[in-house]
């Protein structure tokens, strides 16, 4: 962790943004050597002003420093920085990348191969079942999908991966020791094993509202395109768009119903010129991956079901019902219905909303 010590102290010194951290690691090639460089040698960085470089040759916060050391050791936490191999690749080749990234889990070569797709907190039916899809399609193409943990399209997305047997990296726009929101501490710990959950916020920061446009440029710099499933016209989803726009990436949409205030986002980023997503395989036309693997591969998992789970899937090929509308279509026992439809949440066939209603996945 001493090498780690001037990384954290560096950060540590007001008036050093991302792109100037960037142009000091590149200029003197680690952070232990830009506190070991000369006031003249450090003058010789664009963008870097005097008060800056006063206040590195000044600095004194080490105990803070340590502390930071100390929590990051206590909760087992990864530190990469902009100079280790397995930092992501697209992320570097940002202007503003963040100077490591607090990670747990791991981060390979093969990730670079990404793809976000985010959303809205308060996604649909139709939202929540084709960021599932759509994700699951990734990961059966060995794409790694990329999200950022929030409530509704987020945890969809990376639902979806993890059934396609996949990779998926969370981006926290809080400390890495708070999961938030909450009640995807299952999810959360799910990604650490098929993945990473990675922040560039201290430990113990909180999931501040100006921290999630910060998050936001993360999870477009690691990606090679970034789909947006349901979005309203104030969504930060949209940020993440432009972002993808601004570093040379692709922009996918999905198409939504123009009465819906939640595709009035989707629908006019395709007017602008975002390329229209009905399946995954107009996204896996665009990127560098073998094959042209079709989302009907997620569905393979579909076989061998009794007559009354294939029913109970064929009644749900529409909208969500309500238990009581399954009772009543099957015209069997409730307790029946309760034990067949935990059992094919648990195969991973459907999934429930609040309410004791249903859906196919």
């Amino acid at each position: 962790m001493d090498n780690i010590r001037f990384w954290i102290g560096l950060n540590h010194i007001d008036g050093i943004s991302r792109r100037v951290y960037k142009s000091l690691i590149q200029r003197f090639g680690s952070a232990g050597a830009v506190f070991s460089a000369s006031v003249e040698e450090l003058s010789t960085v664009e963008g870097f002003k005097k008060g800056a470089i006063l206040a590195i040759k000044r600095f004194n916060e080490w105990r803070d420093v340590e502390e930071e050391i100390r929590l990051i050791e206590h909760h087992k936490i990864s530190v990469i920085t902009i100079r280790d191999n397995n930092f992501p690749q697209n992320l570097l080749a940002i202007d503003d990348p963040p100077p490591y990234l607090y990670a747990k889990g791991s981060i390979f070569k093969e990730d670079n191969t990404a793809v976000a797709v985010v959303g809205t907190r308060n996604p649909s039916y139709y939202g929540v079942r084709m960021a599932e899809d759509i994700a699951m399609g990734l990961a059966y193409a060995g794409v790694n999908v990329v999200s950022g943990l929030a409530r509704g399209i987020d945890s969809a997305a990376h639902r979806g991966a993890l059934r396609g047997k996949g990779r998926t990296i969370a981006v926290l726009g809080c400390g890495i020791d708070i999961v938030y929101p909450p009640e995807n501490k299952k999810l959360f710990e799910e990604i650490t094993l098929n993945g990473a959950v990675v922040s560039e916020f201290p430990i113990g920061t909180p999931p501040a509202p100006q921290n999630f446009p910060m998050r936001n440029r993360i999870i477009s710099g690691m990606s090679l395109g970034v789909l947006v499933v349901e979005a309203s016209m104030g969504s930060g989803s949209l940020i993440t768009a432009n972002l993808a726009l601004e570093y040379g990436r692709d922009v996918f949409a999905l198409p939504g119903a123009i009465t819906s205030e939640k595709s009035k986002g989707t629908n006019k980023l395709i007017k602008e010129g975002a390329k229209l997503v009905e399946s995954v395989d107009d996204i896996l036309a665009e990127l560098p991956v073998t094959g042209n693997i079709s989302i009907n591969r997620g569905k393979a998992e579909v076989i061998n079901l009794s007559p009354e789970e294939r029913n109970i899937l064929e009644l749900l090929e529409g909208e969500p019902l309500f238990i009581d509308t399954i009772i009543h279509e099957t015209r069997l026992q409730p307790a029946r219905v309760n034990s067949i439809l935990l059992d094919m949440e648990i195969k991973g066939l459907i999934g429930q909303q609040p309410g004791k209603v249903f859906y196919k996945k």
